[in-house]
């Protein structure tokens, strides 16, 4: 579950370990990759996932020491 890091709740005003709260799961996605779902609650921003091929596979240096590849 992906929620706020400062409560067990979706509320960011319920601080640390609050009683009788309910949850709202604005969203569910699907990793299939990883093989989970994911339940999204509150305002939380998750992280890109990564791609098959990372982009330091793509930086070469040739023989006069001149960078290719970089961003």
């Amino acid at each position: 579950m992906a929620k706020t890091q400062y409560s067990l709740s979706d509320d960011p005003k319920l601080l640390g370990r609050p009683r009788a709260f309910k949850i709202t799961v604005r969203q569910v996605r699907v990793s299939a990759g990883a093989g989970f779902i994911v339940a999204l609650t509150g305002q939380i921003m998750t992280l890109p996932g990564l791609p098959k091929r990372p982009a330091a596979e793509k930086i070469d240096v040739d023989a006069s020491g001149r960078i290719t590849g970089l961003f």
